[in-house]
């Protein structure tokens, strides 16, 4: 009977644990000002400075990005071209649409199904799996992308990277307009 009741408390213990980790929703940042409305920052030409950590903390890769982005009505492109530290290069064209409450969702070639966003306040999160080459391999990495705008001209991005729920890595952005 005693074991009983101490497997029972150690599961609800961990049930409750569990529950807390749920980490923050882009909701909790909808009085935050200033208002990201990407649709907005994301017109015209965006330069973005980025490093991506290993999950110990070792960055490995640094990068800028060249970002083309115009809008027509509720549909958006951002063309992004990334040159990295090791003098390698890519091209990534998002193809967005904004939907009614700050919702987003988003295509690129590199990327499987649909990405998932929502804005609220100062904040954005994005939501989707990358086909990542690693050393000749293309692994489907999933992304939990937050956005912050600071102001008119600057905004901090922090990706986290899992793969199977396990975390990889950090890919961190500043983005500067005009």
């Amino acid at each position: 009977m005693n074991q009983r009741r101490t497997l029972l408390l150690a599961g609800l213990l961990s049930v409750a644990t569990l529950g807390g980790c749920a980490g923050p929703q882009v909701s909790d940042y909808a009085q935050q000002k200033p208002l990201l409305e990407l649709d907005r920052y994301f017109n015209g030409r965006v330069l973005a400075h980025g490093i991506f950590q290993k999950r110990d903390g070792a960055v490995v890769r640094r990068f800028t990005v060249v970002m083309d982005c115009h809008w027509e009505g509720n549909q958006g492109v951002l063309d992004e071209h990334f040159t990295y530290s090791d003098g390698s290069t890519q091209r990534r064209v998002w193809r967005l649409t904004k939907h009614a409450d700050g919702r987003y969702t988003g295509r690129a070639d590199d990327v499987v199904g649909e990405a998932q966003g929502q804005t609220a306040g100062s904040a954005f999160r994005w939501n989707y799996t990358l086909r990542l080459p690693v050393d000749g391999s293309v692994y489907e990495v999933q992304f939990d992308d937050w956005m912050f705008l600071i102001d008119d001209r600057v905004m901090l991005n922090r990706a986290t990277m899992s793969k199977f729920g396990i975390r990889l890595g950090e890919v961190l952005l500043s983005f500067t307009k005009g």
